[in-house]
């Protein structure tokens, strides 16, 4: 299993919303809205868990230049950190 694999699962690992948001994203994009209203997690707290994730490769936003309606979806990384978990 090389580094960047393991060191993303300790990320995840460590915090219970973003592995919620995660798995929120398998299967979907969303906006940061969507995603706290299926995760239950607030609004307020979503982007730092976004940012968190997206600094590790576990997900991108694919209309960064959007002010509102940022729409994320999971990598291939983030695919492969839910597998084990």
């Amino acid at each position: 299993m090389e580094q960047k694999l393991i060191d993303a699962i300790a990320l995840v690992s460590r915090s219970e919303y973003r592995e919620k948001i995660l798995f929120d994203l398998k299967d979907k994009v969303r906006t940061p809205s969507k995603i706290s209203k299926s995760t239950g997690i607030q609004a307020s707290h979503i982007s730092k868990y976004l940012k968190s994730l997206r600094e590790a490769d576990l997900i991108v936003c694919l209309n960064p230049g959007a002010n509102q309606g940022r729409i994320y979806m999971i990598t291939e990384l983030g695919t492969e950190v839910l597998k084990h978990i």
